[in-house]
């Protein structure tokens, strides 16, 4: 069993060496004997470094990404000075064998901790390429489920519910277009619909408990403008499909009306100064009706 994990082992270097050379890397100069099996998995992986689509990270990508490594960086100590106490230092100077010893490991272990930076880099840098390939896939697509784990780690990157209730909300007109694609497939056209519903009521739910709490209508405005242009592409969807389809597409237009009246009920919450609701539902608090003025 050592032997074949010898050979395996051998087996993956000398393929890693020869997709360096075959990619401009430098040669080797070697010959193997195994070289011969591997010439069509070579060809493979130029043929994937080929058609690789440009990609170009957007801002809000880079940033995320500099946060997760100036935290991974603070968190491991990488770039930062190991405190030495000054009091009694000479007493506690390593003796003459060990003075090289030491700082050897603390270099080891600095470059160890800089591969892991390293490693997420690259890592989140092809993530990036992979998700921009996944944009325009619907469900039943093999990268489909890329699509959406971009989507979750989006959300774990926002700082504020203001931020994730308008993400929710775009990834509610995602699955709209999505929809769009799978007019036909009545168990994909509504499940589809289903996520695309559920998006929309998280992302309302957080932007109207943003604006009750901090009686800022701004987050309102969010939302009003998101039901007033996904409703006209939902009622887009009523002209094609079959009957079934159409019926369900009914359903999310009436979650838009419900929208847009909690979204105007906390409006006027708020300009007559009502306090905070103490009550909640799936769309977020529930205000009361402002006293009738006499």
């Amino acid at each position: 069993m050592e032997s074949d994990l010898f050979f395996s082992r051998r087996r993956a270097e000398r393929f890693a060496q020869l997709l360096d050379e075959a990619n401009g890397g430098r040669r080797h100069h070697v010959r193997s004997r195994v070289d011969s099996g591997l010439t069509d998995l070579v060809a493979v992986g130029r043929a994937l470094r080929d058609s690789a689509p440009p990609v170009e990270a957007n801002a809000d990508f880079r940033t995320g990404l500099r946060a997760m490594l100036m935290a991974t960086a603070e968190r491991e100590g990488i770039g930062q000075p190991t405190p030495v106490a000054t009091a009694d230092r000479t007493a506690r100077r390593p003796a003459a064998n060990r003075s090289f010893v030491l700082p050897a490991v603390t270099a080891r272990r600095a470059r160890a901790r800089g591969a892991i930076l390293i490693g997420i880099a690259a890592g989140a840098v092809a993530v990036s390429g992979i998700s921009a390939a996944s944009e325009n896939a619907v469900p039943g697509d093999a990268l489909y489920g890329m699509k959406r784990s971009t989507e979750r780690a989006q959300l774990a990157l926002s700082g504020s519910d203001h931020s994730r209730g308008q993400l929710f909300l775009g990834f509610a007109r995602t699955r709209l277009g999505e929809a769009a694609e799978l007019h036909g497939d009545r168990a994909g056209y509504g499940s589809v619909l289903d996520d695309m519903d559920a998006d929309t009521r998280r992302g309302v739910r957080l932007l109207t408990a943003t604006a009750a709490h901090h009686a800022d209508p701004t987050a309102l405005d969010v939302v009003n403008t998101f039901v007033t242009a996904q409703r006209t592409a939902v009622e887009a969807l009523l002209e094609a499909g079959n009957r079934a389809d159409r019926d369900r597409t009914r359903g999310s237009l009436a979650l838009l009306d419900d929208v847009h009246r909690r979204s105007d009920a906390l409006r006027a919450a708020i300009d007559c100064g009502l306090p905070v609701p103490v009550g909640s539902d799936a769309l977020g608090p529930t205000p009361a009706s402002c006293p009738a003025t006499g």
